[in-house]
């Protein structure tokens, strides 16, 4: 994925940039949902969970870097930009651009899939069909997930590129 070269941030600038990069975005997206289905399918207790918030932290981190919306990368801009870029940021209402993706904010963007959070933990008790329904669960969770964060930094990205 392009965005940064460095500590430089780098914004993309033109259309086909953001969509390449939203195109890159995606496929990250969809190999660490994959993954993180994969690792649900072991039947401890837990271990679904702190996998699929290390994997959504880690991946909104990459996506942010990829469309130079890191705090840091967002911080070296120039003083109009940096403001038109919290304005942009703000107007989407991305809950995870721009921001230090933490734990505790993964877990609030988790939280917010409500039943599919509660119907896959609950798929997991019943042996081999549940884990099944649950990886397929977690996997849509955070595809949506990750798609809908994609998606937002499209929108800002857009946006700024258009300032």
């Amino acid at each position: 994925m392009t965005g940064t070269h460095g500590s430089a941030s780098v914004l993309p600038s033109t259309r086909r940039d953001i969509n390449a990069i939203a195109r890159a975005c995606r496929r990250l997206v969809t190999r660490r949902a994959l993954i993180a289905a994969g690792v649900s399918m072991v039947p401890l207790p837990g271990v679904d969970v702190a996998i699929d918030v290390g994997v959504l932290v880690a991946m909104i981190e990459r996506i942010n870097t990829a469309f130079g919306l890191t705090p840091e990368q967002i911080e070296q801009l120039a003083p109009r930009r940096k403001a038109f870029a919290y304005k942009a940021i703000m107007a989407v209402g991305g809950a995870l651009v721009g921001r230090v993706v933490t734990r505790e904010l993964v877990m609030r963007a988790v939280r917010s899939m409500g039943m599919r959070w509660t119907a896959r933990r609950a798929a997991k008790m019943v042996p081999v069909a549940g884990q099944i329904a649950a990886a397929s669960l977690g996997f849509a969770m955070l595809k949506l997930l990750g798609d809908r964060h994609v998606a937002d930094c499209v929108r800002v990205a857009t946006l700024l590129a258009e300032s």
